[in-house]
């Protein structure tokens, strides 16, 4: 137990011991804090901007090599004061325990039967990590002074982790103590695993992440060292890129929204205990109790004794999974790849698409998703293509013509096409669209489950070939369904089969087969990404660079449904497991 001293000097090459130099560290922060402060790279270039800075945070990892603050033993070693501390603070502890699964790694187990919705773990908020926590602490005077900690909550709860850590007398000690010494996220990836994810959705954001995580340690070490708020904080001697890293990944992995004390704002916590459960597909069962100030979970399903308590995260593709929580989860119901998709401004008939998307609540430029479960594309996209690929004459009809008003409702009704030639052409646009995003990757499916089946493939090119395959098979699933259905509307055409009538009692529909979504599309939360509305680059999201590959590929969509823009930029991503406000309840 306890800590391990601080290492000030480490060995040269040569053996000898030799003194680190606060200079050429600080040289090296700065040229780092510059490259990641320059402006973007050149399409194409990401790779090469990449591998630079991962360059040059490898020459400062090996600087400050064994400078960092760990822990003797093991993690397993601390859950048993993890969990007296859990009891001595008023948290629930009966019911379940900690326990290790395998290949799932760390979760909890039940102790006894435990019945479905059944109130079974509940957090009080004195032991939440918490941005409010931070500024009580001893980063309150930094805090104050500086805009950035004050606008990312995140980055503040990631110094707050740092500095509780190197306190020997902090009350958050048994929590943190029993958090993974590393993880398994992309920031934690050799070069060459992530490489293997080049030419997929998810590398953009994975390189972006690296340059924003180097450039906020940059620009904190430098602070640290040179701001007279922060000459008093346990990271004046000690503050590796190793350990921000491993703070950046311990809030990107379990970071929370949770209501604030007066419950008039959110804030962002970190939850022992509770974040210790895994996912699995289900309901959101956890939100906070603000009469009793509480953070609540109750169980998503019925449990036997010796049973793992699951939680559902909530709806992330693997994508957001692999990036922000560091696995890959086999079974994702809600697994998507994104389409960004825009009616180009050049266009004769753009001013009257425009009008006509306005009306249903849709921009005429949009992040979109292709789903991984049936149907593989949703009511708002539908409606888009419709619109997209309608004629003069069409747009009229939703514009000017008879019930016209009442039509913008059943633009996303599978059931009531705008016309048989509108439908083959949506479906074609789908099918040429997928197959040539299946062409810009470098490997096919059947190459990518070879590769799976070897036995020396480390946990990291596992996941990142997992990853690479998941979005293959869902393009692969588009394209089969815009295939069947150019063909069956095809043969509508042709037989002259009449269109189906729109009644009166159908115009609030948008989908029958889904009960969420029958609903006009203008009262429904638009669960695609406007351009432009995705989160800040420095929040540990992305920036938006497009895929140069995938731009290549407007010149060769099929001209008879016109060009759109495609790229992979942001969604925007919640970087947090989901709690409801169950206050009312």
């Amino acid at each position: 137990m306890g800590k391990k001293s601080r290492v000030k000097t480490q060995k040269s090459s040569s053996g000898a011991s030799a003194v680190v130099s606060s200079k050429e560290i600080m040289n090296l922060i700065s040229e780092l804090l510059q490259k990641c402060s320059s402006s973007g790279p050149s399409a194409g270039k990401e790779w090469e901007e990449y591998i630079q800075i991962r360059g040059l945070v490898d020459k400062i990892r090996k600087k400050q090599k064994g400078m960092s603050i760990v822990f003797e033993g093991s993690r397993e070693h601390y859950f048993p004061d993890l969990m007296s501390w859990v009891q001595e603070n008023g948290a629930s502890s009966d019911g379940f325990t900690v326990a290790n699964f395998g290949t799932e790694g760390y979760g909890l187990r039940a102790t006894r039967d435990i019945k479905a919705e059944e109130l079974f773990l509940w957090i009080p908020r004195k032991m939440l990590m918490t941005v409010e926590s931070a500024q009580n602490s001893a980063l309150a005077s930094l805090y104050s002074q500086d805009r950035i900690l004050q606008a990312m909550g995140n980055v503040t709860l990631a110094l707050h982790l740092l500095c509780e850590r190197a306190n020997p007398a902090s009350f958050w000690l048994p929590y943190i103590r029993s958090l993974p010494q590393e993880y398994d996220t992309p920031l934690y990836y050799q070069q060459d695993e992530v490489q293997l994810l080049l030419g997929t959705q998810a590398v953009q954001d994975i390189l972006s992440q690296y340059k924003n995580t180097a450039r906020q340690y940059a620009y904190f070490y430098k602070l640290v060292q040179t701001h007279p708020a922060a000459s008093k904080l346990p990271l004046k001697d000690s503050f590796t890129f190793d350990d921000y890293r491993w703070a950046v990944s311990s809030v990107m992995t379990r970071q929370n929204q949770i209501p604030t004390e007066d419950g008039s704002r959110v804030t962002l916590a970190l939850i022992p205990l509770w974040d210790m459960c895994n996912h699995t597909n289900g309901l959101i069962t956890t939100g906070y109790n603000l009469e009793d100030d509480r953070c609540e979970c109750v169980a998503l399903q019925d449990y036997k004794e010796n049973e793992q308590i699951y939680i559902f995260y909530g709806t992330r593709s693997n994508a957001e999974f692999v990036i922000h929580n560091g696995f890959f989860f086999q079974d994702n119901a809600h697994d998507r790849v994104k389409i960004k998709l825009g009616v180009s401004k050049s266009e004769r008939l753009y001013a009257m698409k425009a009008e006509v998307l306005a009306r249903a609540g849709i921009p005429a430029s949009c992040v979109f998703a292709l789903h991984y479960n049936e149907p593989p594309i949703s009511a708002q996209l539908l409606a888009f293509l419709r619109v997209f690929c309608m004629t003069e004459e069409e747009l009229k009809e939703y514009l000017l013509g008879e019930h016209a008003i009442n039509k913008i409702f059943t633009l996303g009704n599978s059931e009531f096409p705008v016309s048989w030639e509108n439908e083959i052409k949506l479906w074609t646009f789908l099918e040429t669209r997928a197959a040539l995003l299946l062409k810009t990757y470098k490997t096919t499916v059947e190459e990518d489950r070879s590769m799976l089946e070897k036995p020396d493939l480390s946990l990291h090119s596992h996941v990142a070939i997992q990853l690479r395959l998941a979005e293959k098979q869902i393009l692969e699933k588009a394209w089969a369904t815009g295939l069947a259905k150019r063909l069956n509307f095809q043969k509508k055409l042709e037989e002259e089969t009449p269109l189906p009538r729109c009644e009166e009692s159908d115009i609030a529909l948008l989908e029958n087969t889904n009960a969420d979504a029958k609903l006009p599309i203008i009262l429904r939360k638009l669960e695609e990404v406007e351009e432009g509305q995705g989160i800040q680059a420095e929040e540990h999201n992305m920036e938006a660079n497009g895929e140069p590959t995938h731009d290549e590929i407007q010149e060769k969509v099929n001209e008879d449904v016109h060009s759109s823009l495609d790229s992979f930029g942001n969604s925007n991503q919640k970087d947090q497991r989901e709690v409801e406000d169950t206050s009312a309840r």
